[in-house]
C-alpha cells in the first residue's frame, strides 16, 4: 500500500487504512452488505503490509479468531453490520469477560431480521447495552465522516488497550457508503509493544487469559472490578461535539448521518428564528450526559434516530427526564430529509415562524 497523504475514500475503506496506520495487525471478517467494502480493503491492503488478513467461514469464527490474536497482543479488529453483529455477541462477552482489546466495525443496516441492505441506526441497543450475556460494557465511538472512519481506529485500539476493554466503531450504512476526502494520520512509528499481560508461547503458562471463575465469590469479585473499571471510563470517557448550542432553547441530539443532518438542520431552524443547536454524541458508550446536563438554557431536545428510538432513553436518563424530549425517526433504510427534520421540530416544540 502506497502512503499518500490525502486520498478519496469510503467510509468502509477510510476506516481500513486508518486501522493499518494505527498498527493494527490482524483482520479476521466475513463481508455483509453494506460492509463488505471493509473486507475487501482489508484482503488487498493488509497482506501488502505483511499483516494478517483472513476471511473466516462465519461470523462467529471471526470473532474468536479476533479472540485468539487479542489474547497474544496484537492489535486486531472485525466488522460487519446488523445480524452479523448479533453472531458475534457471544464472542464480545468472552472479550470482555477475558478483558481482552478488541475493535469491532458495525456499518448499520435494516432489520430485524434479514431486513435489507438500506441504512438504519437500529444496533445502538445491542451495541451500547451489551448484546451478548454478563454485565459488561464496551467503549462505543461514533464516526460522522469518512475522515472520522479514519481517525477512530486509532483512538479506539488506545481506549481499548488503555481499559483492556472491546472498542466498537458504531455507525450507519451511509457513512460506510459514502466517498470523500481524507487525510490520512501519520503511521505510528514500528509495532505497538506485546502487553506484559499477553501470553506468550515462548513461556508457556505464564499468563491466564480465561473468563470462567467456577467459584461464585471469585465471578462476583471479577464483575466488581469490570464495574469500576466501567465507572472509571463513564466519568474519563464521554466525548461529543456541539453546535450553536449556546443559546439554544431546542437541542438537536443525532450521531452518523443523522448528526450530519442535524447540523444543516439547526441553520435552517436558526434562519427561521427558532434557537436550534446541535449536541452531536461521539461517545455513544459512554454516553455524553455531562454534556447534555450542562445544557440548562435548553427548554427541548429532539432525538433524531434512524430507529424506532433507542438513543432517546439515554437523553432521557441524562436529563433525568425533566424537560420534554422528542422523537424525530425514520426506519427500514429510509433518512430523514433537513426539511423533514426542520417541519418535525417546528411541529413538535409547537413553535411559530419568525
Amino acid at each position: 500500500m502506497d502512503y499518500t497523504n490525502r486520498m478519496l475514500l469510503k467510509g468502509n475503506e477510510a476506516v481500513v487504512y486508518g486501522a493499518l496506520l494505527a498498527g493494527c495487525e490482524c483482520f479476521f471478517g466475513y463481508p455483509i452488505t453494506p460492509a463488505s467494502e471493509i473486507a475487501h480493503t482489508a484482503a488487498r491492503c493488509f497482506p501488502k503490509l505483511g499483516r494478517t488478513f483472513l476471511q473466516a467461514e462465519c461470523e462467529i469464527a471471526a470473532i474468536n479468531m479476533v479472540m485468539g490474536a487479542a489474547a497474544n497482543g496484537r492489535r486486531a479488529m472485525t466488522a460487519s453490520s446488523g445480524l452479523g453483529i448479533s453472531l458475534k455477541q457471544e464472542g464480545i462477552s468472552y472479550l470482555s469477560g477475558s478483558e481482552l482489546p478488541a475493535l469491532v466495525v458495525d456499518i448499520m443496516r435494516g432489520g430485524p431480521g434479514l431486513g435489507n441492505i438500506g441504512p438504519e441506526q437500529s444496533d445502538y441497543n445491542q451495541v451500547v447495552k451489551g448484546g451478548g450475556h454478563g454485565s459488561y460494557r464496551c467503549i462505543v465511538l461514533a464516526p460522522a465522516s469518512a475522515q472520522e472512519m479514519c481517525d477512530f481506529p486509532r483512538l479506539a485500539f488506545e481506549l481499548a488497550e488503555k481499559y483492556r476493554i472491546v472498542v466498537y466503531l458504531l455507525t450507519d450504512g451511509v457513512i460506510g457508503q459514502t466517498m470523500e476526502t481524507v487525510t490520512l494520520p501519520e503511521p505510528l512509528p514500528g509495532r505497538a509493544p506485546i502487553p506484559e499481560w499477553a501470553l506468550d508461547v515462548t513461556k508457556p503458562r505464564t499468563n491466564m487469559i480465561s473468563s470462567i471463575f467456577l467459584e461464585h465469590d471469585d465471578l462476583e469479585a471479577v464483575n466488581r472490578k469490570l464495574q469500576a473499571k466501567y465507572a472509571a471510563i463513564r466519568s474519563a470517557e464521554q466525548r461529543s461535539e456541539e453546535y450553536r448550542t449556546e443559546d439554544a432553547e431546542v437541542v438537536l441530539i443525532g450521531y452518523g448521518i443523522s448528526g450530519r443532518l442535524c447540523r444543516s438542520a439547526v441553520d435552517e431552524l436558526r434562519a427561521k428564528g427558532i434557537k436550534a443547536g446541535l449536541l452531536r454524541p461521539v461517545t455513544l458508550w459512554p454516553f455524553p450526559v455531562d454534556a447534555i446536563r450542562k445544557q440548562t438554557q435548553a427548554k427541548e431536545f429532539i432525538a433524531v434516530e434512524m430507529s424506532d428510538g433507542q438513543m432517546i432513553d439515554d437523553v432521557k436518563l441524562a436529563i433525568s427526564c425533566d424537560r420534554p424530549v422528542h422523537l424525530i425517526n425514520r426506519m427500514g433504510g429510509n433518512i430523514a430529509t433537513i426539511d423533514e427534520i426542520v417541519a418535525r421540530t417546528i411541529a413538535a416544540i409547537g413553535a411559530k415562524e419568525a
